[in-house]
């Protein structure tokens, strides 16, 4: 028996006005996944915690089997477990995106412009990385870099329990009111401050100007975490599991659990990603003995957090024509009994440009076996219409492998 999870970061929504009051789930053609909707079991289930934020890293820790209120311990360490990082019990590991803020001489009177940097290169940002390690890093704290935007910093025997905003939940607003609070966090708040000076005039971001993108001219911490200790996958259910994402948290996430982790070459973490790639890759490794594989596509997440409403559409629909319709002709072609979950972590909506914390529609596939939830299109509506409810996400897997 095979197992697989299609996993389209963000990509439930609200109703939006662009769409004349549809999702992009709603409009977007998906007649792959539509026609498993037909005869697999659908309905909504809550995939944040009671009592946490509506994070990628809760939520795809719950997909992946693991409840949060025992496993979580923060964000970064997840990140910080792909990158390659060998914490210590005592490290306090950050989130360190290379944002860009807005050109005002005072730090705090700035504004988020962009979380992303306009998705800057992993190259471009590694070598702003290697410049800012030159100066930031000590006995105290080592900068890392790790893909695109997205880096770990390492406070060794370092504090925790400081309010740290997500950037990308402050898009297009001042950052005063959001810069680092509590215990220690004047430090982060110095180096932040300092990677602004050390970056605004780099010449990775002078020549990024000159061709009309954003310069990546800050670092911005959050996410902040400890080493944390997920009981295998194979352990814990007796599989041997794989996943494949852009993204280090996923990755991460997977590692943790002693799984593999695939890279595939073009593999972004945008709506431009090698979809194909990444089948071809879970096929194999579910060829190669493989039980379990986990199929992570940002590009949803992305969009929606970019107000980028014809993206994130091309985005589910591309996950349909190019990950689902391949994976059941190829699982299919394999000749095994399997079973195919495909759902979102969370929703991104596209008005409100970050996560929320509302169910999210979920179908579960198994071959031969049809299951009449009584409706034809994957959709939020469609979902909710079942009454079919899974209240906690860690418990799918368990519904999964049943």
């Amino acid at each position: 028996m095979k197992y697989v999870v299609i996993l389209g970061d963000g990509m439930a929504d609200y109703p939006v006005e662009e769409l004349n009051g549809r999702t992009p789930l709603q409009v977007a053609k998906k007649p792959n996944i539509d026609a498993l909707t037909k005869k697999s079991e659908v309905g909504i289930v809550y995939t944040t915690p009671k009592g946490m934020k509506p994070g990628s890293d809760n939520t795809n820790l719950g997909i992946m089997g693991y409840d949060p209120a025992l496993y979580y311990t923060g964000r970064s360490p997840l990140e910080a477990a792909s990158i390659g990082i060998d914490l210590q019990p005592d490290d306090i590991t950050f989130r360190a995106n290379l944002v860009t803020l807005s050109g005002e001489t005072n730090y705090e009177d700035k504004t988020m412009v962009d979380y992303s940097s306009d998705e800057i290169s992993t190259s471009e940002a590694a070598e702003l990385i290697a410049s800012l390690s030159k100066v930031l890093n000590n006995e105290h704290f080592s900068l890392y870099s790790g893909i695109s935007y997205r880096h770990c910093l390492v406070w060794h025997h370092g504090q925790k329990g400081m309010d740290l905003t997500p950037p990308h939940d402050i898009t297009t607003k001042p950052i005063q009111e959001h810069l680092p609070k509590g215990d220690g966090s004047a430090i982060l708040y110095s180096m932040m401050k300092e990677s602004y000076d050390l970056l605004k005039e780099h010449p990775v971001n002078l020549k990024r100007i000159r061709r009309g993108l954003h310069p990546a001219n800050s670092l911005w911490f959050w996410g902040e975490g400890s080493k944390p200790q997920l009981t295998s996958m194979e352990e814990k259910y007796g599989k041997k599991g794989a996943v494949i994402s852009a993204v280090d948290l996923i990755k991460g996430i997977g590692i943790l659990a002693g799984m593999e982790s695939i890279d595939v070459e073009g593999a972004t973490g945008t709506y431009n990603t090698n979809y194909e790639g990444k089948t071809e890759a879970a096929l194999n490794a579910l060829k190669n003995g493989k039980d379990f594989v986990y199929i992570h596509m940002e590009g949803p997440d992305e969009c929606g957090h970019r107000h980028e409403v014809e993206n994130k559409i091309t985005a589910i629909e591309r996950i349909d024509e190019k990950v689902v319709g391949p994976m059941i002709k190829g699982l299919d072609e394999m000749g095994e009994d399997y079973a195919v979950l495909i759902l979102p972590d969370h929703a991104t909506p596209l008005s409100v440009r970050t996560h929320v914390n509302d169910p999210v529609p979920y179908l579960l596939y198994r071959k031969g076996i049809d299951f009449d939830s009584g409706v034809s299109q994957y959709d939020e509506d469609s979902a909710r219409s079942t009454g079919i409810v899974v209240t906690a996400a860690h418990t799918l897997l368990n519904k999964m492998f049943q």
